[in-house]
């Protein structure tokens, strides 16, 4: 797919082309370019953009959005303009490639479901296909809702990184309703997702809770020896 990149940074704008090698990326500059440019998903700098970024994001018109950011609270309060939009998605700064791929990846099946360009991550023994929603551990096939795999990729493309619950929310349910999902049916899902990925310290992960946050998956140096 066509991918419009709204950056002033070469370092990120590298980032991004390599860790979207199956897409065509293209930076622009200004945003006149973003009526001319044939794109499927735009990526826009939250700091580049500045106090255009409504505008930009505007232009755009029904295409899906990453938006990227840092910490600053400009940056934070304008993400949460756009929190709980569907096609509206955030990543901070700096950028991982694995991270960006996954939410791209989720943000393109969410706004294409019928798109199907393959696209594969493996993480350690863990492989991802999607848009085809396959994971296979050591080579096994694991089966998992469209949910669960929305959920168990977040969760391996943030390895070592805590996700909010807010995050989570949006990033797997989206705004498919108007009252926030239940905090029990993130739990159960996280269960599930940690049963059947059987994310345990023998097998060289950990997946724990962030008292009042969220949920942290960590790939421990050593599996926790078997008793």
């Amino acid at each position: 797919m066509h991918i419009s990149i709204f950056s002033r940074s070469a370092d990120d704008l590298a980032l991004i082309a390599r860790s979207l090698p199956a897409h065509d990326c293209e930076a622009v500059q200004q945003r006149a370019d973003l009526r001319r440019a044939q794109a499927q998903l735009l990526i826009v700098d939250v700091a580049d953009a500045g106090e255009h970024l409504a505008e930009i994001v505007q232009a755009a018109t029904t295409l899906p959005v990453l938006l990227l950011a840092g910490d600053a609270l400009a940056e934070l309060a304008a993400l949460s303009e756009y929190a709980g939009r569907r096609l509206v998605e955030s990543e901070f700064k700096p950028l991982r490639r694995h991270a960006l791929a996954a939410r791209v990846a989720l943000l393109l099946q969410r706004a294409y479901p019928g798109h199907d360009e393959r696209q594969v991550q493996q993480f350690g023994d863990y492989r991802f296909e999607t848009p085809a929603n396959l994971v296979t551990h050591a080579g096994v096939p694991v089966t998992l809702t469209q949910k669960e795999f929305a959920l168990a990729l977040l969760l391996f493309a943030g390895l070592g990184r805590p996700l909010s619950r807010v995050t989570l929310q949006e990033s797997v349910w989206g705004a498919e309703d108007d009252n926030a999902v239940p905090t029990r049916t993130i739990d159960t899902h996280i269960s599930r997702v940690r049963s059947k990925l059987a994310l345990k310290p023998e097998n060289g992960y950990r997946l724990s809770t962030v008292y009042g946050y969220g949920y942290q998956l960590e790939r421990l140096d050593a599996p926790a020896p078997r008793k």
